[in-house]
């Protein structure tokens, strides 16, 4: 049996489990699946799928298991009764939670004589199985290795090292760049709107102006690394001046300015900091912590 012919399980069957199971189907895997709820596999085993009856018949079908439910808490109460069961097995956990739930999961699995990969799923479920859509993975690259062009089924696997916390911190930290991102565009969306403007109309201007926004990232990064804030291109004390012209339009259209009030504040800190001639990446060091004595 081929890779790509590998047989899998997927525990768990909410919407993301069952666009899991359905991608894995879709690229020829032999796909056992169980849910709680027994109904929820009706739909993939007509495309395919194998209906488990119990977790310990899912498990004991595949030698690679994929878990995709509510929590850690949920995850335990499924797989704890029977967990000799994972022994000689692959998990891969695709469960959210924190980096210190997928520590303590590798630990637990390695007790019980299982290989652990830890996972986050960049997408929601109709994105899942796109090449484009990132998976990120962390633990074993050993593990990863093995079951690389298995997990390539559900989407571009990323490999973030080998603690098993990355992949939960990488999707934290990410999510908090989309919801900043999305809220920022909501922000721009009212306030152009408030003078007719479509958000159809306005947001291929942002998607664009977005482009060079990453061209910024890219520029700030080898900054934040180094510790030294150079500011040749535009100014802490300068963005400043700039986002009062935001914060005064904004509240001259009764557009909410929560979002930019808070920037503002970040911003005086790090100029208050001594960082006003800096370039805008100096505000890292009023976001992390202070460093542990």
């Amino acid at each position: 049996m081929t890779a790509r012919q590998q047989a899998v399980t997927v525990l768990g069957l909410g919407q993301m489990g069952s666009a899991l199971a359905a991608a894995l189907l879709d690229r020829g895997h032999p796909t056992t699946v169980w849910n709680r709820s027994p109904d929820k596999a009706r739909p993939l085993v007509e495309r395919g799928a194998r209906a488990a009856a119990t977790p310990q018949e899912a498990i004991a079908a595949s030698p690679l298991v994929i878990a995709c439910v509510l929590d850690y808490e949920a995850l335990h109460t499924v797989v704890d009764p029977i967990a000799q069961s994972l022994q000689g097995r692959t998990l891969v956990n695709l469960t959210s939670g924190s980096p210190e739930q997928a520590q303590e999961a590798v630990a637990w699995a390695g007790t019980l004589g299982a290989d652990y990969l830890d996972g986050a799923i960049m997408t929601t479920p109709p994105g899942v199985g796109d090449p484009a859509m990132m998976f990120l993975y962390s633990g074993s690259e050993e593990v990863f290795d093995t079951h690389r062009p298995v997990l390539t089924a559900l989407g571009d696997p990323l490999y973030l090292g080998a603690d098993p916390g990355l992949a939960s911190l990488y999707d934290t930290a990410l999510l908090g760049v989309m919801w900043s991102t999305m809220t920022g565009w909501l922000h721009g969306t009212a306030l152009v709107g408030a003078e007719g403007t479509p958000a159809a109309a306005f947001t291929p201007v942002a998607i664009r102006w977005l482009t060079t926004v990453a061209g910024f990232l890219t520029r700030y990064a080898p900054q934040v690394d180094d510790g030294r804030y150079p500011g040749d291109d535009a100014t802490v004390d300068v963005q400043i001046a700039a986002i009062d012209h935001l914060i005064h339009a904004a509240a001259a259209r009764g557009v909410d300015n929560a979002l930019p009030e808070l920037l503002k504040t970040a911003m005086e800190k790090a100029s208050a900091a001594g960082h006003g001639q800096d370039s805008y990446a100096s505000l890292i060091q009023v976001l992390r912590p202070a460093p542990r004595v």
